[in-house]
């Protein structure tokens, strides 16, 4: 008997068996029958995307709040979102918020992981030149009342972007297609480290890293920190130029983003590098591991 059939046999007035004892009987899970079904509360795409470009303003800015402060920051916007749009979003844009989550879900079975081997490298210098380590990592890009995804790559010594490839889609292929623009200009790397989602676990990219013999490395679970040198290119994208220009074509993100990456690199100085470029850095060392 199907479970639609077994609903309609069960009877809330019925005077002499209980709920719970017509539920025994028949065999169907009583907590169903106190339970209405709703519908999805439709947002139209219009409305999703403004809510997409505000959870990526918020999440660049203030990456550790949580969807308790979003809700309020999205209604004074005229945004009213629910706390699973908002969840379901985040994991469509593939948004982390930096704070412990409690681990509400298994991974999933077949995803290889791999360890960290950037700890004692970080911790002892021994990141010491250009191609020892590269780091990926792909972000949501805003577009007028659309969107994109960024897949860049940049080495770890110098903060130099070596290669970068923009997608209406957020998997493997585009992946892929940035690390060859990066092997081709630049060589390659001892290691390459990334996050552990999907595109980084998938079989496509860790035969594809086996190929060109590079280790494979991965952040800790909710461990943005041990891809940080990604990260804060990621931000200081957004913030000095995708919020400030409002490219509405792809051809026109894809420039924007080119002309970026070149003062990136080229141009703008970066503390961390005592002030100089990451062009001048990455190129001040006239050798690299694997070219």
């Amino acid at each position: 008997m199907r479970n639609d059939e077994k609903s309609e046999l069960i009877d809330e007035n019925e005077p002499i068996l209980s709920v719970r004892k017509q539920c025994e009987i028949v065999g169907y899970n009583r907590s169903n029958v106190y339970y209405e079904a709703h519908p999805r509360e439709y947002h139209s795409t219009e409305f999703r995307e403004a809510v997409m470009a505000k959870l990526d303003y918020w999440n660049t800015t203030e990456p550790a709040w949580g969807v308790q402060k979003l809700i309020p920051l999205l209604e004074k916007d005229g945004l009213k979102a629910s706390r699973d749009l908002i969840y379901e979003l985040q994991a469509e844009m593939g948004l982390k918020t930096i704070y412990p989550h409690k681990n509400l879900s298994k991974a999933n079975q077949n995803a290889r992981k791999m360890p960290y081997l950037l700890k004692n490298m970080r911790a002892n210098n021994m990141i010491w030149l250009p191609n020892l380590v590269w780091a990926i990592d792909i972000t949501y890009i805003k577009m007028g009342m659309s969107h994109m995804f960024l897949t860049a790559v940049i080495d770890w010594f110098s903060r130099f972007i070596v290669g970068w490839h923009l997608s209406e889609l957020l998997d493997t292929d585009p992946v892929i297609c940035a690390l060859k623009s990066a092997f081709s200009n630049y060589g390659y790397p001892a290691i390459i480290n990334s996050d552990q989602g999907t595109q980084f676990t998938s079989d496509d990219y860790i035969k594809f890293l086996a190929d060109w013999g590079i280790r494979q490395s991965m952040d800790g679970k909710a461990r943005w920190a041990d891809n940080v040198v990604i990260e804060r290119f990621f931000r200081s994208l957004k913030v000095e130029n995708i919020y400030i220009y409002d490219y509405c074509s792809p051809r026109e993100l894809r420039i924007g983003i080119s002309s970026y990456i070149d003062r990136y690199n080229s141009i703008r100085p970066h503390q961390s590098l005592d002030y100089k470029t990451p062009f001048d850095v990455y190129h001040s060392v006239n050798f690299c591991t694997n070219c």
